[in-house]
């Protein structure tokens, strides 16, 4: 019998375990993955050069519908009555404020991310019971000549704070993007706090569009003991930054519990269900292989997904400590957000140094400060269009 012979009939036998887990992971990682996973657009198998582009044109067509649909939507008589009784009478010392921080956008105007942002918030501000979940108010920090034309028309329904024209024109000194959008925002963090002395503050930016859950999750973060012990808790952390290999610790612990659990659940269910007469028992080196075969198999369809399963309830959200990137969503607990103005006011940002990495520089260098993130995300971002940076002709997901 020929060598090569003789080596299939011993080493690639089907009882064999090694055969068993070449032809497992060469179904699962060059089969059956590749063809689910293909049109995920956070999974290592989504193919860019077929479906990036009209994705991308998919989820900015549904953009520019949504805030047209906001735009009619504000602009209506009725509603506008409706909305001004409710949310531009705002309380003092309330449980939650939420401040949305806006400014003018010389591009994609017509998509109107205040307006949506300010719709969605107005239909879920109810969901708490017979108080509204916050108070809210819309932070307009444009000091050019040009009005932000989407906050003058939330003047009727929301209250709607700015400098004063002689702060706005002691603004206009010429300082980096950078800066500038740091003092906008400690300006939104110290004017809301002024106001109405809430006893916790979230900020949103213009183009962070919550989920319908949002509300119910702050709450219970705000219920949870480390909340007044932190200075601030990110709720959103771009997609593609969610993965699994990545420098941040935590991820990494998670990902090979994720694999143990898979491992060790799988090779218990051999005992009493195996159809294929897989060879695999609970041993050292079998749930090695299932460990990394689980935790090759997440990455590689890729974290985000996962963390979806979380929405089911607030309390399967998970908090970890907070990484660098970046701002459209956060919670500042109790009068932490005086503290995060007075850090924030002591940096001159620039590029490479924005307000989310001195504020995660300081949290880290700083005794006694704490940070944290909550996963899934409680927004959407859905600027394709920067008010900030340079935009390219069309943007994409990725």
């Amino acid at each position: 019998m020929p060598r090569w012979r003789a080596f299939f009939s011993q080493y690639l036998r089907w009882s064999n375990t090694v055969t068993q887990a070449l032809v497992l992971s060469v179904i699962t990682f060059c089969i059956v993955l590749p063809l689910c996973c293909h049109r995920l657009l956070y999974s290592y198998f989504f193919i860019k050069s077929m479906y990036l582009d009209s994705m991308s044109e998919q989820v900015l067509r549904k953009s520019l519908e949504r805030g047209q649909d906001a735009l009619h939507f504000w602009q209506s008589t009725s509603t506008a009555v409706a909305a001004s009784s409710r949310f531009s009478d705002i309380g003092q010392h309330p449980e939650l404020l939420v401040i949305v921080v806006s400014v003018r956008r010389n591009e994609g105007r017509d998509f109107h991310y205040l307006l949506q942002v300010m719709r969605q918030l107005s239909g879920i501000l109810g969901g708490c019971g017979e108080q509204r979940c916050a108070e809210v108010l819309v932070c307009d920090v444009e000091s050019g000549p040009q009005e932000n034309q989407d906050a003058k028309m939330l003047e009727a329904h929301f209250r709607v704070i700015r400098r004063s024209p002689r702060e706005q024109r002691r603004n206009r000194e010429r300082v980096n993007t950078f800066e500038r959008e740091k003092r906008d925002y400690v300006f939104c963090l110290r004017k809301g706090w002024e106001l109405v002395q809430p006893k916790n503050i979230v900020v949103l930016e213009d183009d962070a569009f919550p989920k319908q859950d949002f509300f119910s999750v702050v709450k219970h973060l705000l219920s949870r003991q480390f909340a007044f012990q932190t200075l601030y808790i990110k709720l959103y952390h771009p997609e593609r930054l969610q993965r699994y290999w990545n420098p941040e610790p935590y991820r990494i612990l998670e990902w090979v519990g994720l694999g143990l659990v898979g491992a060790t659940a799988l090779l218990l269910t051999f005992s009493y269900w195996n159809p294929c007469s897989f060879s695999f028992k609970l041993s050292a080196g079998h749930l090695l292989f299932f460990t990394l075969y689980f935790m090759a198999a997440t990455e590689l369809l890729g974290r985000h997904y996962l963390l979806e399963v979380r929405r089911l309830s607030p309390q399967l959200y998970a908090v970890s400590p907070a990484t660098e990137c970046c701002t459209p969503a956060m919670l500042f607990p109790g009068n932490s957000s005086l503290r995060a103005a007075e850090y924030l006011d002591g940096s001159f940002c620039v590029k490479g140094n924005a307000k989310d990495m001195v504020l995660y520089q300081m949290m880290r260098t700083i005794p006694g400060e704490s940070a944290h993130s909550v996963e899934p995300n409680l927004i959407t971002h859905i600027g394709a269009y920067s008010s900030v940076r340079d935009n390219p002709s069309r943007p994409t997901l990725l």
